[in-house]
């Protein structure tokens, strides 16, 4: 199996988990207090309470009908990875109704469910994005505000999510949706907690007397590219081959420990980066 095979079924495979988690949160926290904190789910809860629908069945509907509008409005720039993400949402949840049906609150107090469920649906939603997908629902609506209305994508997305929280007011009253509010705005500070945690790096600059030695582990054991440059020490005076990586954060921990085994008194000069763009990493665009 080629490596850019194995790459699209681990892209895939991780949206389904982000998927996943994303459902936990919505249906076992946010459900049962009744907790809108905006997009499809959100929609959904609100109509569930209208209407003797499961939210599953209420979240493929609204999907589907948004999936067509994106099909029609917005073309190629539809990705086959919302679609994928949308599917599994509205499947995870009946699987979820099915086999696990809730009577009420798992906790019973408002702000303990609101907190989980804003940790672990953000940390799903973190996990799908960062995988260049999205759960479909309200983006869709945020890309065609883009689109058409030259709307940046976060305010088309907070007009998107106003309009559910404001029909959360008349269903469930201010109170409620007060809450609501407090963990959309706790959500968006969330997920890109969560994001900046994945796209973490290590920039490593090393000099070392074994530089063959350490830049042959780099290329072939941890299979990163490096630069390479001279120096001078400034006390001994003798010429340097510094070498400078980019890193994920375990590879790190890997060339620590290799480092104690080539050179035990070469000197590093590490720094945390939060995007990196480039071959190997995510892609310029």
């Amino acid at each position: 199996m080629g490596s850019d095979k194995k790459e699209l079924i681990k892209e895939y495979l991780m949206i389904a988990v982000g998927t996943f988690i994303t459902c936990v949160g919505v249906y076992y926290f946010m459900v049962p207090q009744d907790i809108v904190t905006g997009g499809v789910s959100g929609l959904a809860i609100v109509i569930h309470h209208i209407m003797p629908l499961p939210i599953s069945v209420i979240t493929f509907i609204l999907n589907a009908l948004l999936l067509v509008i994106g099909f029609i409005f917005l073309g190629k720039e539809f990705g086959v990875k919302t679609i994928y993400s949308t599917i599994l949402f509205s499947f995870f949840i009946y699987l979820m109704e099915t086999f696990t049906p809730l009577d009420g609150s798992l906790t019973d107090i408002l702000w303990l469910d609101l907190v989980m469920a804003v940790i672990i649906s953000s940390y799903g939603l973190s996990v799908v994005f960062n995988q260049n997908a999205s759960t479909g629902g309200t983006d869709i609506l945020a890309r065609m505000f883009n689109k058409y209305l030259n709307m940046d994508l976060g305010n088309g997305l907070l007009l998107a999510d106003v309009v559910v929280v404001t029909g959360a007011i008349f269903v469930f009253g201010l109170k409620t949706a007060l809450v609501g509010i407090f963990g959309w705005f706790l959500a968006g500070l969330s997920i890109n907690y969560f994001i900046d945690g994945f796209n973490v790096k290590k920039e490593v600059t090393i000099m070392s007397d074994c530089p063959e030695e350490i830049k042959e582990y780099i290329l072939h054991t941890l299979s990163r590219g490096l630069t390479t440059y001279d120096g001078k020490g400034g006390y001994t005076k003798t010429d340097k081959e510094i070498i400078v990586t980019v890193l994920e954060r375990n590879q790190y921990s890997k060339l620590k420990i290799a480092l104690k085994e080539i050179d035990p008194k070469c000197f590093l000069i590490v720094r945390t980066v939060h995007e990196v763009m480039g071959e190997g990493f995510s892609d310029l665009g």
